[in-house]
């Protein structure tokens, strides 16, 4: 609609256009938008999957270990591969009776952010995959990435295990 009216201006304007056009195109500098990932719609496969990986990210901002176990197969194993900032590693293991009996509060406020998580499935079995960052009361704590397993039985995607890698520099928020 636009371009009709710069054309006949272009062709009665004796001056050339281009300065006029420019200053139409030119816009005020602002910060680019963050990239959106937004999450698949909770009725979609992918959402279904996505559904006990969230209930237990928020039981972690709740500390809730019996939503952790509602979100969970008891038979399944949480591991963490530690770096520390000095460069050791360690790997930990735990049940997911023994982690959840782990949240309690503290008095400090956590929240643990994904970024891009990869959902893959296959028939019952579930993958997600993704960069993580744990807040601290608003600051970043930890991060890594994220790999949950998932099983569904009888229709219900359950966390069968997660596995992920924690270190404490190089974090986002």
């Amino acid at each position: 609609m636009m371009l009709p009216f710069l054309l006949a201006l272009a062709q009665t304007t004796p001056v050339a256009p281009l300065p006029f056009l420019l200053a139409l195109a030119q816009t005020t500098p602002v910060a680019p938008l963050p990239r959106a990932t937004p999450l698949p719609p909770p009725t979609s496969e992918e959402g279904q999957v996505m559904a006990p990986v969230t209930a237990i990210l928020k039981a972690l901002e709740t500390n809730n270990g019996g939503a952790v176990l509602a979100a969970t197969r008891p038979e399944g194993v949480v591991a963490v591969a530690l770096e520390a900032p000095d460069g050791r590693r360690g790997v930990r293991h735990l049940s997911w009776s023994d982690f959840a009996s782990r949240l309690k509060p503290d008095g400090n406020r956590y929240e643990e952010r994904l970024f891009d998580p990869a959902i893959e499935i296959d028939g019952d079995v579930a993958f997600v995959w993704a960069r993580y960052t744990v807040m601290k009361n608003g600051a970043p704590e930890h991060c890594g990435y994220d790999l949950f397993d998932l099983v569904r039985e009888g229709g219900a995607w359950k966390v069968l295990n997660v596995t992920w890698s924690q270190r404490t520099t190089g974090c986002q928020g």
